[in-house]
């Protein structure tokens, strides 16, 4: 019976950690250009809606082409001390 709560204990610390949060500051206009993701590459989200998705997941993942026909997933990560990015061919 211990052997199974303590499974279960940590299986729901695990799965609650694992979740997105929202980030500790609010990511503005200005945070997201800094990056140059949409100067990079063409991306088919507007700029708002990566906004909002930021702002309440913590987290978006987009999908960009560069010029040269190159396509890449874009992860972008609310941290408090900016945003992070990791790029991931597609």
């Amino acid at each position: 019976m211990k052997h199974t709560l303590r499974c279960l204990a940590a299986l729901s610390f695990t799965v609650l950690v694992g979740c997105s949060i929202a980030p500790e500051r609010t990511v503005t206009r200005q945070d997201l250009y800094k990056t140059n993701i949409f100067s990079e590459f063409t991306i088919k989200d507007s700029p708002e809606s990566v906004l909002a998705t930021l702002n309440r997941e913590g987290e978006a993942v987009l999908e960009g082409k560069t010029r040269f026909g190159d396509e890449y997933y874009i992860k972008l990560l609310a941290t408090s001390t900016g945003l992070k990015l990791r790029f991931y061919a597609k």
